[in-house]
């Protein structure tokens, strides 16, 4: 009897094993995004740009192109490639503290001027890679080691809503905000890529998938609290769903 396979990892990664902590959703993104990329036949077309932070490893795991940018300026390097090469499928792939802190006015005006990539924006409330400072997404309450007490909304203002502030923007076509913390809002989650991928093929703007990820380690959670959290608490603030649909709205 030949064998069966019941489960092979993506020909869109590679044979490595991974830096991320036990728990952090990081790992499952960059599945749902290969495995994207080899269903729609994009992998030897695609581009993916990773800048400082959480996803600056991203070139190690992919089986694709991948340029690095410097923080917060990957909507930059993305826009570039895709002007010039209107015929790849280009992706910025950032973390909270790279793209709604130090690279704000990046994505702001690219998403305004409408530019046909996709960002895939991965929200853990926190600075991740350096320490576990505090970011501009970070809970109220939510400590962190430059909020020992936790995030006070008068000294700190309240944490920024991504995707429904970039939605108020013309350029934007699309931004939905999902999570893989089950299997349910996974498949959700696979199915926002790919219909971001698409648009971006389609060429009529700027698209854009959020996902609320975990950082069991600088939550001090273990990965099964930190999941559960992720829905119970940081979910409410953040409210999954599409925020933006051109195509629907038509």
């Amino acid at each position: 009897m030949a064998e069966q396979v019941v489960y092979a990892r993506s020909k869109g990664l590679k044979d490595v094993e991974t830096h991320y902590c036990p728990g952090c959703h990081h790992g499952i993104i960059h599945k749902l995004i290969a495995e994207v990329l080899v269903e729609m036949d994009l992998l030897d077309r695609a581009v993916g740009i990773s800048p400082v932070g959480c996803a600056v490893l991203a070139y190690d795991y992919f089986n694709c192109d991948f340029v690095q940018a410097a923080h917060g300026r990957a909507p930059a390097v993305a826009t570039g490639i895709k002007r010039t090469r209107p015929d790849l499928l280009v992706f910025a792939y950032q973390g909270d503290g790279d793209l709604a802190s130090i690279g704000a006015a990046e994505i702001v005006h690219a998403t305004m001027r409408g530019e046909k990539h996709t960002t895939i924006f991965i929200n853990n409330a926190i600075y991740g890679m350096t320490g576990g400072q505090m970011a501009p997404t970070t809970l109220i309450g939510q400590k962190s080691t430059t909020s020992p007490s936790g995030r006070s909304q008068a000294q700190h203002g309240l944490p920024i809503r991504i995707a429904e502030m970039l939605s108020t923007l013309d350029g934007m076509a699309y931004a939905e905000r999902v999570c893989v913390a089950d299997i349910p809002n996974l498949l959700k989650a696979k199915k926002a890529i790919k219909k971001a991928f698409s648009l971006q093929q389609q060429g009529i703007g700027h698209t854009f998938v959020e996902f609320l990820s975990t950082c069991p380690t600088n939550w001090g959670m273990t990965p099964v609290a930190a999941g559960e959290w992720l829905k119970s608490d940081m979910a409410q603030y953040y409210p999954l769903g599409v925020k933006k649909d051109v195509e629907a709205a038509k």
